[in-house]
Formats: structure tokens, C-alpha cells, sequence
């Protein structure tokens, strides 16, 4: 495909490295690729979510995303644009989420000073374009997660299958916080290193 000679420079070395790591299956195609956006994409989604925790999940499943459609990639704009898409696409779907995770109910009640009481009401039901995000996250990740060494397995399954907290996730194994961080940190690291040489992998 001929590609528009308008493109800046760093756009056709990513062209390139995404001929690389289609084509020719090259792993290191796919970290060089992961290094240069990896802390942009990083710190775009941490301005979205505003927690670093979320931010560095979500940046996974940005790059998780992109990799598995990177044979749909067309030249017709920069890779930077396409996966910037992808990642605020999925930090949109996030927050969305946490937003509906909470349903306000007007009531006829009133309070002392006559104003209507508003009560949250916790809604744990998912709507069917929910369920479906939820699905397709469980199942990208899942891919990576069976490849992980044993000790990680079970702390990345409460985080990312079960949504549980860090302090949820260390009393249900009877862990220090700290640890539990140090640990999913330890398994996010691993995970990228899954996501960058994913079509060996999978």
C-alpha cells in the first residue's frame, strides 16, 4: 500500500515497525512500538481516570487492543492517532462504568431545610453494552494471564475478573497492601512483556 508522503518521519518508522511485527512476526517490533507510546498513552488516560492504579490497567488493555487489531491498522492516518483512539475509547468505557455503578433516585422525602433528599442507591447491574465491554476485557486479558507465573495468577484474577480494590484483593489473601501493589506492579510489568511479544504468544 502506498503510503502519503506527508507523514512526519516518526510516523513512517511506526509504518514500519507495524510491517514488522504483522508481517514478519518480530517481537521486538512490538516492544519499540509499546516503548514509544507507552508512557504518552500512559498519562493520557491518568488525566482521564485520575488514579494511577486504573491508569496503568487501562494502558495494558490500550496496548492489549491495539495488537490484537494491528492487522486492521490501515496508513490512511498515524499509528499514534489509532491508538490514542483505542485507549480513550477504553478509558471512556471505564468511566462510564464507575459512573453507572451508582444510580440516584429522587425522592419525596425532604430534609429540615425543605430541599429533596437525593439517596445513591448502589446498582450493580450491568446493561447489555456493559456486559459485552466487561466480556471482551475479561477475555483479552485472560489471554495473558494463564501465562503468568502461578503467584501472580490468582492477584491479577481478583483485580482484573472479580474488580476487586487493592485493599479488597489483601484482605482476601490476608496480605500487607504493600505488598499486593508491589506484587500487581510486578504482574502488570510481566503482562507487558506478554502484550509486547503477543504474537508469539498467543
Amino acid at each position: 500500500m502506498e503510503v502519503d508522503k506527508n507523514f512526519s518521519e516518526k510516523a513512517l518508522e511506526d509504518f514500519g515497525l507495524i510491517d514488522r511485527a504483522t508481517q514478519e512476526n518480530d517481537e521486538q517490533a512490538f516492544a519499540d512500538l509499546m516503548q514509544r507510546y507507552k508512557k504518552p498513552v500512559y498519562h493520557m488516560i491518568l488525566k482521564m481516570v485520575r488514579n494511577v492504579d486504573d491508569a496503568e490497567d487501562l494502558t495494558i488493555e490500550a496496548f492489549a487492543k491495539a495488537f490484537k487489531n494491528l492487522k486492521k491498522f490501515k496508513k490512511d492516518y498515524t499509528f499514534s492517532t489509532w491508538l490514542f483512539r483505542i485507549a480513550t475509547n477504553n478509558a471512556i468505557d471505564f468511566i462510564r462504568k464507575k459512573r453507572l455503578e451508582t444510580m440516584s433516585l429522587d425522592t419525596s422525602f425532604r430534609d429540615d431545610s425543605g430541599e429533596a433528599v437525593t439517596i445513591d442507591v448502589e446498582d450493580n447491574k450491568l446493561n447489555p453494552m456493559e456486559e459485552t465491554i466487561k466480556s471482551q476485557k475479561i477475555e483479552l486479558i485472560r489471554i495473558f494471564v494463564d501465562k503468568l507465573p502461578p503467584k501472580y495468577q490468582r492477584l491479577v484474577k481478583l483485580r482484573y475478573f472479580k474488580e476487586l480494590s487493592y485493599d479488597e484483593i489483601a484482605k482476601e489473601l490476608e496480605a500487607p497492601l504493600g505488598t499486593v501493589k508491589a506484587q500487581l506492579h510486578r504482574a502488570r510489568e510481566l503482562m507487558y512483556d506478554l502484550v509486547k511479544g503477543k504474537e508469539q504468544h498467543i
